[in-house]
């Protein structure tokens, strides 16, 4: 018998109506070799405004980590919001699943939008994006924010025993979950605060059908590519500004080296990795986005939430 109401599907057209309700629309573009790349614009783009691109990590597409940030940040910013490969409308029957050739085609397409000049915010897998993109086009990237991203891991620290999980398939099992129990593993691990009320098998269930069954053995292959034969000595150095938000108690990075020549980095006490990018970002990002050169300042700051 089949479904004749999914709450994924329902929740995702409501972020759909956010998005355009705060100044976005739907755009794709094919980028001519195999790859399309989805991402929400400006309905109108003001050269006032400076520009802030922001990349999601692993989970559901775009909208659903970036929802909550929309409306304020299209006040302030002429924001980009793309689907990174094999996540939403974004896709590639090229073979290459490196952070580096993602940040290429999201370069690629920002450029199709005429987009030039940008600063750019991370969260999570999206952070390594971030980073490649500061690295690869430093022309072109203003300041790098990167939330709950651990740029600076190298494939033996999985190995040393720095994470929870022990290999790269347990990861992926964990990140791409195809069953209830194992989406609550990832909830679990992804929160420092267990939610107050239960989440329905059903709902979970419907979720996994919706947007982890998709693609899954590409964004698989992402995972395996991020960490294989990764070393500290091989990571560019960024000379962007850069702002490094992290939670205290975030089990997936935990706290970070800098990256590149961070100029600030933000700590949120009792948080994980989840939880670290609502408050602390709109309470310290805005600021180190919208500041001038001489606003930067090399400092730690610990945000209580």
């Amino acid at each position: 018998m089949a479904k004749c109401f999914s709450f994924t599907l329902s929740r995702d057209q409501c972020f759909r109506y956010s998005f355009r309700n705060a100044g976005l629309k739907s755009s794709t573009q094919d980028l001519g070799d195999g790859t399309i790349v989805h991402c929400w614009v400006p309905k109108t783009h003001k050269p006032q405004k400076p520009t802030l691109l922001l990349i999601h990590g692993f989970g559901a597409n775009a909208m659903w980590q970036w929802n909550d940030f929309i409306s304020p940040l299209a006040s302030k910013f002429n924001v980009y919001v793309p689907d990174l490969l094999f996540f939403g409308e974004s896709y590639t029957s090229r073979p290459e699943r490196t952070e580096a050739f993602q940040a290429q085609c999201v370069m690629r397409a920002m450029e199709g939008h005429g987009v030039k000049r940008m600063s750019v915010v991370g969260l999570s897998y999206g952070g390594f994006v971030a980073y490649s993109m500061a690295a690869q086009f430093p022309e072109a990237v203003e300041k790098v924010v990167l939330g709950c991203t651990g740029v600076c891991l190298e494939e033996k620290d999985m190995e040393n025993g720095m994470f929870i999980v022990k290999s790269v398939e347990e990861a992926a099992d964990i990140l791409l979950p195809q069953s209830p129990q194992k989406l609550k593993e990832l909830m679990k691990f992804s929160f420092y605060k267990p939610a107050k009320i239960a989440v329905p098998s059903c709902f979970l269930a419907d979720f996994i059908d919706v947007m982890c069954t998709v693609n899954r053995q590409e964004r698989k292959e992402l995972i395996e590519a991020l960490y294989k034969d990764r070393k500290l000595s091989d990571l560019p150095k960024i000379t962007q500004p850069t702002l490094i938000i992290w939670g205290e108690n975030d089990q997936a990075f935990g706290r970070q080296r800098p990256a590149g020549d961070a100029q600030e980095r933000g700590a949120c006490n009792q948080s994980g990795e989840t939880e670290a990018t609502v408050q602390p970002f709109e309470s310290v990002s805005y600021g180190f986005l919208l500041s001038s050169p001489a606003g930067w300042q090399q400092q730690e700051h610990r945000l209580e939430v």
